[in-house]
């Protein structure tokens, strides 16, 4: 799939993706998830949504840093299950995601859409130490996608 959909590694992320689409408000791309992989977490300053497309149910994490408080939304084709085919994320809210225990495929793939365009200057990589110190209650989470 990596080779079929012209994917290259995505750096610091995890992940596979591709630029698709970009004008002069928004932006689009392809990501893939894997079992040896996942999105560790990290924040833009754009809005962002995630769309479901194929394979293996995600578990996408935000972290607020206003409000101290976590969201998991399972991204996924099984809406009788609780799935949901997207997940907004507004501008600054930390987030992260990784395939869902129980998977089939062995893969998920995704799409991510941002507004304003992505701009790399706008990206921040989370640093595990400063996340437990700002998020304590979500530990666990923080250290599943921290690397």
């Amino acid at each position: 799939m990596v080779a079929a959909l012209g994917l290259a590694p995505l750096p610091g992320e995890g992940g596979y993706f591709r630029a698709t689409w970009r004008n002069d408000h928004a932006s689009a791309i392809l990501f893939l998830i894997t079992p040896e992989d996942f999105s560790a977490l990290h924040r833009i300053e754009q809005d962002e949504v995630w769309h479901f497309h194929a394979g293996d149910a995600v578990d996408h994490v935000q972290l607020d840093p206003r409000r101290g408080a976590a969201l998991q939304t399972r991204l996924g084709p099984d809406l009788a299950d609780g799935d949901r085919p997207q997940a907004v994320v507004p501008a600054g809210i930390w987030q992260g995601a990784r395939l869902a225990a129980g998977g089939k495929h062995g893969f998920a793939l995704l799409g991510c859409t941002v507004a304003p365009p992505w701009d790399e200057r706008g990206f921040r990589l989370g640093e595990r130490t400063d996340l437990l110190a700002a998020f304590p209650a979500h530990a666990d989470l923080i250290r599943d996608l921290t690397r």
